[in-house]
């Protein structure tokens, strides 16, 4: 996932998560806002409690490479913070890579344009 494609500033998941809508799954909370620049952006974050850095680390790679096959980022319609919860280390990859991609491919989501914006 290139830089330009990641919310990056404490300021922004802070905004994200107190102002915006969500979806949720026992691996992941998902919170979207209809996108402001030329292309979609996505920022991971997750507990510490789930593990040392050299763990969060590998789960927020892998949720990245997640992301990269999902989302084609110049046509997705909304920014998005991924939270990763408890869950994701029950799961193998495939399973969180489906689970990840249904709740990036609801209808909320897809069509967070329309009432979002107030």
């Amino acid at each position: 996932m290139k830089k330009k494609n990641r919310v990056c500033s404490s300021e922004e998941f802070s905004a994200f998560i107190k102002n915006y809508s969500s979806v949720k799954s026992p691996s992941f909370a998902v919170y979207y806002h209809p996108r402001k620049e030329d292309e979609a952006r996505i920022g991971i974050t997750l507990p510490k409690k789930i593990g040392n850095a050299v763990v969060r680390n590998k789960i927020k790679r892998q949720v990245r490479m997640m992301c990269q096959d999902i989302v084609n980022f110049s046509e997705y319609p909304c920014d998005i913070i991924i939270i990763v919860r408890f869950g994701f280390k029950d799961h193998t990859y495939s399973d969180n890579k489906k689970l990840l991609e249904k709740l990036l491919n609801k209808d909320k989501i897809i069509h967070c344009n329309t009432k979002e914006n107030i």
